[in-house]
């Protein structure tokens, strides 16, 4: 394994010990909260079902960001741009953590991380939030997502184009991840949004919210290195 490899799975590692910690903070001081005023301790807020959009979004946001962070380390290889490796290792070690977060909460629900028989973003689907309608999101219908060449979820690359990916470097490379990354962070923006509306666990719609907000700033970042290689996103 490589030095990056073992950072990010150390900063991962990490996350899941923090997730359990703050989550469990966050159950006692909201069981405070309710019981201001009281004789009695209020009952600490309910674990989230396995169908509720908390576990869902968690299931679904870790997979989404494990494919960010294989991307990431690709590119790190296939190019010596400074920038384009730079922006690579601050999206792995971001959702790493991230995602060592999600996971975290799932161990601490008891929580399985698969949903054996559930359809990817079926905790979403065919819901309108803050605006946006879920079902017209591409691949969405009824039930979840339709998963295709190994893409289970919006924004996230097809095998063929992970294998493209493998294969490029320098500038081509660049313009590829950056492409792919861009469609990739899309994806999980309109997800975020989906939990920040539906999520009912306050520290996990915060993360939601933190994610809307940090991806659509790395959007403006990538479309702008795009823009510098004479390319575009690709929608």
């Amino acid at each position: 394994m490589t030095q990056g490899g073992r950072r990010v799975r150390w900063a991962a590692g990490s996350a899941v010990a923090l997730a359990v910690l703050f989550a469990g903070a966050a159950t006692v001081a909201s069981a405070r909260d309710e019981g201001a005023g009281h004789h009695t301790a209020a009952p600490a807020a309910a674990t989230p079902a396995s169908a509720s959009a908390d576990a869902g979004f968690a299931r679904d946001m870790a997979v989404h960001h494990q494919q960010a962070v294989e991307m990431s380390f690709i590119v790190r290889d296939r190019t010596e741009n400074e920038d384009v490796r730079r922006l690579a290792y601050d999206i792995a070690n971001t959702q790493a953590n991230q995602r060592g977060m999600l996971l975290g909460w799932l161990d601490l629900w008891e929580l399985p991380k698969a949903a054996t028989g559930q359809e990817p973003m079926a905790w979403m689907a065919g819901g309108g939030h803050e605006g946006h309608d879920m079902a017209g999101m591409p691949g969405m219908d009824g039930g979840g997502y339709r998963a295709h060449d190994g893409a289970l979820m919006p924004g996230m690359a097809t095998r063929t184009e992970l294998a493209a990916l493998r294969r490029a470097s320098g500038r081509q490379a660049e313009i590829l991840y950056l492409q792919l990354m861009t469609d990739h962070h899309k994806g999980g923006v309109d997800m975020a949004r989906g939990c920040a509306e539906l999520c009912t666990v306050k520290v996990e719609k915060r993360l939601a919210r933190g994610m809307v907000e940090a991806q659509r700033s790395e959007l403006d970042v990538m479309a702008g290195m795009l823009a510098e290689r004479g390319s575009a996103p690709r929608s």
